[in-house]
């Protein structure tokens, strides 16, 4: 299967999971959930928030990246990779929720930042892509 197909399908799979977790978050406040600190909120929103844009964006990104005239292992690895870092990032919120302390770093601190930086460098990577496969 085309990997620009296989991973659209995880993105669209993986999106209904992000709609539960706005669900999850509203019912633990609505029930006044004495685990749901303010700094577990706010962690939770980020983590939930991230996870849903980044969704969104890697199907626009999948689209661009059919556009390129990338080789096929290229596209895996940067679908891999987005994928990746969209984890990371989101993910990493989720476990500073968990683990973190206000106002210090945590692994979940380092997770985030190793996302974002996984999806600057495929950001980076469809960019030179397009430009390669339609010269301005």
């Amino acid at each position: 299967m085309d990997p620009i197909r296989l991973f659209s399908i995880i993105s669209w799979i993986a999106l209904p999971t992000v709609m539960f977790g706005g669900y999850s978050l509203l019912q633990l406040r609505v029930r006044g959930n004495p685990w749901l600190t303010p700094f577990r909120a706010s962690y939770f929103r980020l983590g939930h928030a991230h996870a849903g844009v980044l969704l969104v964006m890697s199907l626009v990104y999948y689209t661009y990246l059919a556009q390129t005239t990338f080789p096929g292992g290229l596209k895996l690895a940067a679908c891999i990779l987005l994928l990746i870092g969209l984890l990371a990032q989101s993910g990493g919120f989720f476990l500073h929720m968990m683990i973190g302390k206000p106002k210090r770093s945590s692994a979940g601190t380092l997770v985030t930042i190793s996302g974002a930086s996984l999806l600057a460098l495929v950001t980076l990577l469809l960019a030179v892509g397009l430009i390669v496969a339609h010269p301005m």
